[in-house]
């Protein structure tokens, strides 16, 4: 039996899960009242972006998401039938799906992100002082590496469906 957490601990601990429930569905009611578009569809627009000529595995765009392979694949066939992303064959692995952003889907991470920057600006970092934000930072990735050393082995797998 493990112990439980401590008095501080606890009230850290649950503080961190309130302000990520409350700002992601915060931020996520004004990203679709401003731009009709939700988290996940951002987070793919924006990921795709950012990668070398707009486009990436299905595996990689996967991992970048921490999604599911069965969640990746029936988001982007919504984001197809919308215009924002294409489907296609990798040359050189034909299991392995390309993702790639089209002009629509730009446009629509264009538009969408001045609006979206400025929430994240007024409910988080509005909130913090430099030094807080930096703390912040500092915490998240002291985490997250802290994660990636007890993150399982994922099997190199090219083929990927999406």
């Amino acid at each position: 039996m493990s112990d439980w957490l401590s008095d501080d601990e606890q009230r850290t601990w649950r503080s961190v899960l309130r302000m990520h429930t409350h700002l992601t569905t915060a931020l996520a009611q004004a990203l679709k009242t401003d731009s009709d578009m939700s988290i996940p569809d951002y987070e793919v627009l924006a990921i795709l972006s950012e990668a070398p000529q707009r486009t990436l595995r299905a595996r990689e765009l996967r991992c970048a998401l921490m999604w599911e392979k069965s969640r990746l694949a029936h988001h982007i066939r919504r984001m197809e039938q919308r215009g924002y992303v294409h489907r296609a064959t990798c040359d050189d692995d034909a299991r392995a799906p390309l993702i790639s952003l089209t002009e629509t889907g730009l446009a629509a991470i264009r538009a969408a992100a001045p609006a979206h920057v400025a929430r994240v600006r007024e409910l988080f970092f509005a909130a913090l002082t430099p030094a807080q934000a930096q703390a912040m930072r500092e915490a998240a990735e002291a985490v997250l590496e802290n994660l990636a050393r007890h993150e399982p082995e994922e099997p190199d797998t090219a083929a990927d469906a999406a």
